[in-house]
């Protein structure tokens, strides 16, 4: 039987049937998955743990080169879709969540060091299965996640300066965050952006923004393949020219497979997961970042 659809049902069909597919490519299943080993490799880990109000929690997973004491600077990793990240932490490593693909999650190892302590960053416990783009761009994302920096500096007073490492749509926070916080980042790395709020589907709170008002170094890290369309190298380069913002170019890489926009692309640094943490940490130890080829 033919199904026939007046204007106004075609379109709310296409439109739902276009949703439900984006939804499935960037979302995936919501399923807490195995890390592999080598994500944790020479990582001493541990779930940190703060509640917002009663019955709500921030969480994230705390890293440390095995046998650091010490670390001065406190990266927070800020991964991308959906931005929630829900660990199992099990024998001092991160051994499961939802994100384990995903560039922050699966290459943190190759960040941490004797002086740079890691926070990956998890949505607050009320989220559901995705991490708002409204709520990363809110004063309460700063709040939540703020507190759980605070914890973290209890624990570790060693640590002098705190940076944002974020990744694609992560970096709604890594935009925000410090426009909420002014001065209490060092400054943000804003890798595989999104360069595109308009293009279809896309997060319109980075419509017009002003990264000229953030304080502190920034630099955004895009490979020059990046084949999502949210996150185009040339938008990239168009917001680094406008804010006189340093722009790290990756090439290279290899074992590309999946959708454009998620993990296992250039959009996830394949295959150059060592060479781009290796830079974006000497950034956050000297704390100068300039236009760079990492190849």
């Amino acid at each position: 039987m033919t199904m026939k659809y007046r204007p106004m049902q075609r379109f709310t069909f296409v439109f739902s049937m276009g949703l439900a597919l984006w939804t499935a490519l960037w979302l995936g299943s919501p399923s807490v998955m195995a890390q592999t080993p080598a994500a944790w490799e020479n990582l001493t880990e541990q779930l940190v743990s703060v509640e917002l109000s009663p019955g709500v929690r921030q969480e994230g997973v705390l890293s440390l080169r095995t046998g650091t004491q010490s670390p001065d600077v406190l990266a927070v990793l800020l991964p991308g879709h959906p931005s929630v990240l829900r660990p199992v932490v099990t024998d001092q490593r991160m051994s499961a969540s939802r994100l384990p693909g995903n560039f922050l999650v699966r290459a943190r190892r190759h960040l941490s060091d004797e002086r740079i302590a890691l926070l990956l960053v998890d949505c607050r416990s009320d989220s559901g299965d995705e991490c708002s783009s409204k709520y990363q761009a809110s004063a309460g994302r700063h709040s939540d996640v703020s507190a759980l920096i605070q914890s973290v500096r209890q624990q570790l007073p060693s640590i002098q300066k705190v940076w944002l490492v974020s990744t694609s749509m992560g970096s709604i926070s890594s935009a925000f965050m410090p426009m909420h916080g002014k001065g209490v980042y060092a400054g943000a790395i804003h890798t595989a952006a999104i360069t595109e709020p308009y293009a279809m589907y896309s997060y319109r709170e980075l419509g017009g923004f002003d990264y000229g008002q953030i304080t502190g170094v920034q630099a955004f890290v895009h490979h020059q393949n990046d084949p999502c369309p949210f996150t185009t190298h040339s938008g990239a380069a168009k917001l680094a020219q406008k804010f006189n913002i340093p722009l790290v170019t990756v090439h290279g890489g290899s074992g590309f497979q999946g959708h454009p926009c998620r993990a296992f692309t250039e959009h996830g640094f394949t295959g150059k997961e060592r060479e781009v943490m290796q830079h974006i940490g000497q950034i956050l130890k000297t704390g100068q970042a300039n236009n760079a080829d990492v190849r």
